[in-house]
């Protein structure tokens, strides 16, 4: 593939943002999907120093247009050892994210170490997630390798992702970062219910981290289940080569169209 933009987004100084087309989402050219701006709010709200984010909770108030944005980063619990620092993003003066992120100091080696588990290798043979729409942005910005399931049947499938532009441009991708922008693909990986006729709503996105990702692959392993009363919930264990090291979760509003 080409690259499709520098990066998904581009500073302008004092917390301002131009989201390239690597963000947009497939449901609304105008509109990000929800991937990149996870990522860049956990970005901008991770501790400083040695700290590791540990949890990092999205919240969505609706589609977040593809224009400039501002981020402000507010401390919430400052901290050496466990810190909660929070990240708020707007468009036009309006509220259009939030991300809560807990930041643990690592320590000594414990006397218990839980095995590794590690996923399948990394395909040869690449793919897109929804090969019955159009091209976006975000599909195109990583490379997908699924390992069980695939883009043609619906249900619980595993996919290893590898970003292929920086999150913002002349910064290195961190491993958290590569997490993040594609850990709220989880849900359209695993969707249970024909795209084109059911909608499946994640108002937020919650992941939880031991570690950051080793190397420039990460897996997600993901199933959707869907209740009766039109709510749903999307888990998925995230890996890199090394082994397990997060879940993420989103709740999901189910309709049809």
């Amino acid at each position: 593939m080409d690259e499709i933009a520098e990066a998904f987004y581009l500073p302008l100084g004092e917390g301002r943002f131009t989201p390239t087309r690597a963000t947009e989402s497939p449901w609304d050219v105008g509109a990000q999907h929800g991937g990149p701006p996870s990522a860049l709010l956990a970005h901008l709200a991770a501790a400083a120093g040695d700290q590791q984010p540990a949890r990092v909770s999205m919240d969505f108030f609706g589609a977040i247009p593809r224009q400039e944005l501002t981020v402000e980063v507010s401390p919430v619990r400052p901290g050496r050892r466990i810190d909660l620092t929070e990240a708020v993003m707007t468009v036009g003066g309006r509220t259009v994210a939030v991300a809560r992120v807990w930041s643990l100091a690592p320590g000594p080696t414990p006397p218990v170490v839980t095995p590794a588990v590690v996923p399948p290798p990394v395909p040869a043979e690449g793919t897109v997630v929804f090969p019955g729409l159009p091209d976006f942005g975000y599909q195109e910005a990583l490379d997908w390798r699924y390992t069980a399931g695939s883009p043609e049947q619906l249900g619980a499938a595993d996919v290893w992702t590898r970003v292929r532009i920086p999150l913002v441009a002349g910064q290195e991708l961190t491993g958290t970062d590569r997490t993040l922008i594609a850990a709220d693909a989880a849900n359209g990986i695993s969707v249970e219910l024909p795209l084109e006729r059911w909608l499946s709503i994640p108002p937020g996105m919650t992941c939880h981290l031991t570690r950051e990702a080793e190397g420039e692959w990460v897996h997600l392993s993901c199933a959707t289940r869907i209740g009766g009363n039109g709510l749903g919930l999307c888990t998925g264990t995230i890996s890199d080569a090394a082994g397990v090291y997060g879940e993420v979760s989103q709740p999901l509003l189910v309709r049809e169209r």
